[in-house]
């Protein structure tokens, strides 16, 4: 056999594998995602989203104080992680490619992407919830951010770098200053990995359990404000799918399809507006 044919080969039996894994992992995907849609859905209804938790032993109840409080423990996480992750992943990109001082926020940076959320959550109990006296949603959506921020932060950097180079000299030979080519420019041309990165982000998140069991913990009942224990869908759904209740199992699968179908939907959402934005 020539070395051709063996490359040949070789090129093939790699191509079938990886379509062969590419398959399971889909497969595995669809029964996963269908499984929760079926024994999910039957528990959406009205009251799902209208009513507070019912208590042990009663029927009937929603997740509505839940719903809120994911909500917006999400979007503070978000608000809170995403504008300096993306300035951190631009002064790495533009700034600090081979500063000493990259380099180690580069390292930091993976080591915390890869860190147990639990680990975060740990921390953020030492430093916010053990001197506050009490769990809070501040607490809760700082470990939130905390998660989110290297993966922001790494995405931002990666997307620039793809940027080609001769963009930024047609814009500085324009006359153009730097500070103004970084939005109208770069950032354009870069948006749609960036907003990749950052949905990446608010998926891990949005189903995060380990960190607020320390942070936000859970409450039953409306919140008055995010400086004190607040309802979230994934310790509510953590603690109904042990719970030896029948209805409390239902709204487990209701909220793990709710949870599914959001993080999907903003997913598809934002991935087609981009595109849009992207041919004018």
């Amino acid at each position: 056999m020539t070395r051709r044919n063996r490359r040949v080969l070789t090129n093939r039996i790699v191509l079938t594998v990886s379509g062969m894994a590419a398959g399971v992992g889909l497969i595995m995907l669809t029964w996963i995602l269908g499984d929760v849609a079926i024994r999910g859905a039957s528990a959406i209804n009205w009251a799902f989203f209208t009513e507070l938790p019912a208590p042990p032993g009663m029927k009937g109840g929603g997740l509505a104080n839940d719903i809120v409080g994911t909500f917006l423990l999400t979007l503070t996480a978000t608000l809170l992680s995403v504008p300096f992750g993306v300035m951190a992943g631009t002064w790495l990109s533009e700034f600090g490619r081979d500063h000493p001082l990259g380099h180690l926020i580069r390292y930091l940076s993976d080591i915390l992407v890869s860190a147990p959320s639990i680990v975060i959550g740990v921390f953020v109990y030492l430093v916010m919830v053990r001197p506050m006296g009490h769990f809070s949603g501040w607490a809760g959506a700082v470990s939130l951010a905390i998660i989110m921020l290297p993966v922001v932060s790494r995405t931002t950097e990666e997307m620039l770098k793809l940027v080609p180079h001769e963009l930024r000299e047609a814009a500085l030979a324009l006359g153009s200053p730097y500070w103004k080519i970084m939005p109208y420019v770069i950032y354009r041309a870069a948006a749609a990995g960036m907003m990749t990165g950052i949905m990446l982000a608010v998926a891990r998140v949005a189903g995060e359990t380990a960190p607020l069991l320390f942070t936000a913990m859970n409450s039953p009942y409306w919140m008055e404000s995010m400086n004190e224990p607040m309802a979230n869908l994934t310790v509510t759904l953590f603690n109904y799918a042990m719970s030896p209740y029948d209805d409390w199992q239902q709204l487990a699968w209701g909220a793990a399809f709710l949870i599914t179908m959001a993080v999907l939907v903003t997913t598809i959402i934002t991935r087609l507006v981009l595109h849009k934005r992207s041919r004018h």
